[in-house]
């Protein structure tokens, strides 16, 4: 599906508003694939990621009065949205893991569902353009779920310099996903 300018954007955000279906059809449409891609970076079990991506579009319908164009892109409101839920969804996932008993069958095998993921959007390529400590901090925050305090604690940083490689990284990729979108 071709890409929609600013206006036809904000005609869709409008008719999503009045509760419009056929218009969350369209959006479901447009961007199920390009946020399915975020919730599989989080959540590796597909079933599960198909689960949370259905949340996160229920979400999207409920809280689309929330939206303010002012704050940012309607897809950035979404991705947060969808990467949210997937956080919430990756928590619970292993809380219910920690309370189980674990055998080494057990931790093997999630160790390689998380290796295996897949990347649908090519974010991956993104990222390795980074420096290797934005790499991590976007490993950790956005791909990991973990706080920025649980980075700091983790890797023995300051919370300041996480919260500062984690907002310079952000910007990087901001960059080169804005390039990557003008140019499909």
């Amino acid at each position: 599906m071709e890409t929609l300018n600013t206006q036809e954007i904000e005609s869709l955000v409008n008719r999503l508003k009045s509760g419009d279906q056929a218009a969350f059809s369209e959006v479901y449409d447009r961007y199920s694939a390009a946020l399915n891609g975020i919730v599989l970076r989080i959540i590796t079990d597909q079933v599960a990621a198909q689960d949370v991506l259905q949340d996160s579009f229920v979400k999207i319908w409920k809280n689309i009065q929330q939206y303010d164009s002012t704050k940012g892109s309607f897809f950035t409101w979404m991705l947060n949205i969808a990467r949210n839920t997937s956080i919430d969804s990756y928590r619970k996932l292993k809380k219910e893991v920690k309370s189980e008993i674990q055998n080494t069958e057990n931790t093997v095998s999630v160790l390689g569902t998380i290796e295996q993921s897949t990347n649908t959007i090519g974010l991956d390529k993104l990222v390795e353009k980074l420096s290797p400590e934005q790499q991590l901090m976007i490993k950790y925050v956005y791909f990991k779920g973990y706080t920025h305090q649980e980075v700091s604690d983790e890797l023995d940083l300051p919370l300041g310099t996480v919260k500062t490689r984690t907002r310079l990284a952000m910007r990087e990729l901001r960059k080169w996903f804005t390039l990557l979108v003008l140019w499909m």
